[in-house]
C-alpha cells in the first residue's frame, strides 16, 4: 500500500485512482468533488478543471465502475452527463445555502478554510456580469464555489439561475471531459504519446491557465484602487 502524503489532496489523479478494499471508487469521488466544489463554500480548494480533464483521459476506467459499455463515445458522453448533473446539484445547493444564510457569511471571521475576500471578489464578479457570471464562474477556480451562493444571497430569480446553472454545467463538463479524452486518443494514435505519463505537467498547465487570469485581474484591481487613493 502506498504511503499517503497530504499533497495528494490537490492531485486530481489521486482521486480518480482511489480504491477502497481493492475496489475502485474514482467515479463516486469525482462526482462528489464536483458537487462539493460547486456547492459547498469549503470546497474551493478541491481540483476542478484539472480533475475533469483527467477524468476524460481516464473515462473508460471510470465508467467501468458503473457500466460495461463498448461504445467509446457513449462512455464519455455518460461521464460528462453525470458530472454535469453533479455540478447542477452543487450549484443548486449553493444557491439554497446563500438564500438561507443571507448576510451571515459576511460576518464570519476568516479561518483556514474560509476567507471573506473570496466572497467579496465573487460578489463583484457576479454584479458585473449578472447571469452570465454563473457561466463564466464554472471555468474560474474559487469564483465558481461562491457564485451560486452570491446568487442566493442577492435573491436572483431562481428560474433564471437554473437556466444558467444547467447551461454552464453541461458546457463545463462536456468541454473539459471531451477535450481530455479525445486529445489522449489523438496523441496516442497519431504520435504514440500517452498523456497519462505527463499528468504532472498537465495539472500544472491547467492550474496556471485558470488561476493566472484571476491573479492578473486582482493585481490590476489593486493598482487601480491604489491610484484612486493617491488621487
Amino acid at each position: 500500500m502506498e504511503e499517503f502524503h497530504i499533497a495528494q489532496l490537490i492531485n486530481p489523479e489521486f482521486y480518480i485512482n482511489l480504491q477502497v478494499a481493492g475496489h475502485s471508487i474514482g467515479i463516486y469521488v469525482v462526482l462528489f468533488i464536483v458537487f462539493a466544489e460547486t456547492g459547498l463554500f469549503a470546497g474551493f480548494f478541491l481540483p476542478g478543471d484539472s480533475l475533469l480533464f483527467l477524468a476524460g483521459i481516464y473515462s473508460t476506467a471510470l465508467m467501468q465502475e458503473l457500466f460495461n459499455i463498448d461504445s467509446d463515445f457513449i462512455n464519455v458522453a455518460l461521464l460528462a452527463t453525470l458530472v454535469a448533473l453533479a455540478g447542477i446539484l452543487g450549484n443548486t445547493f449553493g444557491y439554497w445555502f446563500g438564500a438561507r444564510s443571507g448576510n451571515y457569511l459576511y460576518n464570519v471571521k476568516d479561518n483556514f478554510i474560509y476567507k471573506k475576500k473570496y466572497l467579496y471578489e465573487s460578489k463583484v464578479f457576479f454584479e458585473r456580469h449578472g447571469g452570465r457570471a454563473i457561466i463564466f464562474a464554472r471555468f474560474l477556480p474559487v469564483v465558481r464555489t461562491f457564485a451560486p451562493i452570491i446568487a442566493g444571497i442577492v435573491r436572483m430569480d431562481f428560474k433564471r439561475f437554473m437556466l444558467y446553472n444547467i447551461l454552464s454545467s453541461f458546457l463545463w463538463a462536456t468541454s473539459l471531459i471531451f477535450a481530455g479524452h479525445y486529445l489522449q486518443v489523438w496523441l496516442l494514435e497519431s504520435y504514440e504519446i500517452n498523456l497519462k505519463n505527463y499528468i504532472e505537467y498537465i495539472v500544472l498547465f491547467l492550474v496556471l491557465a485558470t488561476t493566472l487570469p484571476i491573479v492578473i485581474k486582482l493585481m490590476k484591481s489593486k493598482a487601480k484602487n491604489k491610484q484612486e487613493q493617491e488621487q
